[in-house]
């Protein structure tokens, strides 16, 4: 009889012993569970603030884009411009009329064309400032140069496209007065970056299109990637 009686009892311990632990392992799956849905709404939350930032985005990129349009669309076909939308960069794409061959000096044609285009453009942009990050002045070369070693024309261009916009960039800063805000504005904002032939243009057949690739830009840079970034730092 003590015999059963002790296996009864020893039974009766290691159904208590299973109890326990399957009450620990369920409390450890709601606490899993839980995390599980607390970081889940996290995500969720996350991705719906960059999804509104990204809509946002686009929104601004549509109306700078449309306010440029209004602006200057009867003065792009005389000036040999274009407005890209989804880049905001606006071309000028005549070379001949933009700088002399291999020389960083402005053509008076453009210059003319500049102090008509920069305080309209900066008028523009200024109603979409809080949303704009850089101005870029960007200068853009074929591949050529002479008998050069692509690598040699490659940084000679380099140097020649820096020159350029460097020469862009001066030109329209004097054209602002000196006691306006726009002038700090400008110093602050606006930058001259020379890309060479890094970024050609193309034919259907992907073949390099030499006059075109010789071009200026002004390209607005907007600041929803900053955001982006400081929501996914956070």
């Amino acid at each position: 009889m003590s015999i059963f009686g002790n296996f009864k009892t020893g039974a009766r311990q290691d159904s208590e012993h299973w109890m326990g632990v399957s009450d620990l392992m369920a409390g450890l799956m709601m606490v899993f569970l839980f995390i599980s849905v607390t970081f889940m709404r996290y995500v969720l939350i996350e991705k719906d603030r960059i999804q509104e930032i990204a809509v946002t985005y686009q929104n601004i990129q549509v109306a700078i884009y449309e306010h440029l349009l209004e602006e200057f669309e009867n003065d792009l076909e005389q000036w040999e411009a274009e407005i890209d939308r989804d880049t905001l960069s606006f071309e000028f794409k005549s070379p001949e009329v933009l700088f002399a061959v291999n020389q960083i000096e402005i053509q008076p044609r453009f210059q003319e064309i500049l102090n008509d285009f920069f305080p309209r453009y900066l008028n523009v942009l200024a109603n979409f400032e809080e949303h704009i990050s850089e101005i870029r002045i960007e200068g853009h070369t074929d591949s050529s140069w002479g008998d050069a070693s692509p690598a040699v024309a490659y940084f000679n261009n380099m140097e020649l496209s820096q020159g350029r916009t460097r020469s862009v960039l001066s030109y329209v800063y004097g054209i602002i007065p000196s006691d306006s805000t726009a002038q700090l504005w400008v110093k602050e904002n606006v930058a001259a970056v020379g890309f060479s032939s890094s970024r050609l243009v193309l034919d259907e057949y992907g073949n390099e299109l030499p006059r075109e690739s010789r071009r200026v830009a002004f390209r607005v840079m907007t600041n929803a990637d900053t955001q982006i970034r400081r929501i996914l730092n956070n």
